[in-house]
């Protein structure tokens, strides 16, 4: 039998928008309105119901991780892009053709300190990470199980 699959993940969301006490207070929460196909195609091929998540807040006065989460559901399609009133819809998606897909977000915790993306952005051992090359504006992203315990340490 082989050893079970954990994987992890970065997703960054605007804390304006919906950030990680957002997530506390619903505990679970469907990741809709990505509309990248590299950040749809992780969340579709790759995540897995338990999988690790980065909660990262993005644009706002200091980016960085805030929390944990996990996948609690497996992939399926985004409502909202068959939603005509929904900012994220999309006249080309159908029902019997989705073209975006989602999973559902659990709360597994706060953070006991921000940590910023200067701070990751100063670790060698970070330095292939995609969070911290320029320009990488994916809001879901893979993370390294040698990344997550890095980071996990800087707590």
């Amino acid at each position: 039998m082989s050893p079970a699959r954990i994987a992890h993940w970065l997703m960054k969301s605007e804390p304006d928008t919906f950030s990680i006490d957002d997530l506390a207070t619903r505990g679970r929460e469907p990741w809709d309105g990505v509309r990248n196909y590299q950040a749809r195609n992780f969340m579709r091929d790759g995540m897995r119901v338990g999988d690790g998540v980065f909660f990262y807040h993005s644009n706002c006065a200091e980016p960085g991780i805030v929390g944990l989460a996990e996948v609690v559901s497996d992939a399926y399609p985004d409502p909202s892009q068959f939603d005509p009133k929904s900012d994220y819809f999309d006249p080309g998606a159908s029902r019997d053709n989705p073209r975006w897909m989602l999973v559902d977000v659990g709360f597994v915790r706060k953070l006991k300190r921000t940590i910023t993306l200067r701070e990751l952005q100063a670790l060698p051992a970070l330095a292939d990470m995609p969070l911290v090359r320029k320009g990488n504006r994916l809001s879901v992203m893979p993370v390294k199980a040698s990344e997550w315990k890095t980071i996990l340490g800087l707590e």
